[in-house]
């Protein structure tokens, strides 16, 4: 399949994925009542699926490369505030599970994407 724009990439299907997540586990759990905490949580969240886009547009691998790092490095951010929210009891274990391990598959998939990239002769 062509890569026509960043939509059709899967790591940035995978990031949409989970900021809807995000926003659900926001509006549903005791997360919605801590408004600092789960602001920065839902931009977090945002920031990945966003420099993934941000990254492809500007038709630069170097700059692409660039994003790629922020959007990782956001996710670890994420994966950090989740544990917050075990922690204060905001999530159940099942509900933190689900969301922890869809940004840590992000974050592998955006590794391996930067390991590609740098690598290619694109």
């Amino acid at each position: 399949m062509k890569i026509k724009g960043f939509e059709d990439l899967e790591v940035w299907q995978l990031a949409r994925k989970l900021v809807n997540q995000i926003y659900e586990i926001s509006k549903k759990t005791k997360l919605s009542k801590d408004f600092g905490l789960r602001n920065q949580i839902q931009k977090s969240a945002v920031s990945i699926m966003s420099n993934i886009a941000e990254g492809f547009e500007r038709k630069s691998k170097k700059e692409f490369v660039h994003f790629l790092c922020i959007a990782k490095a956001s996710s670890g951010e994420l994966r950090s505030q989740l544990y917050v929210t075990l922690d204060l009891e905001y999530l159940d274990k099942k509900t933190f599970d689900a969301a922890y391990n869809l940004c840590e598959k992000i974050s592998r998939s955006i590794a391996g994407f930067i390991k590609y990239l740098e690598s290619s002769n694109l």
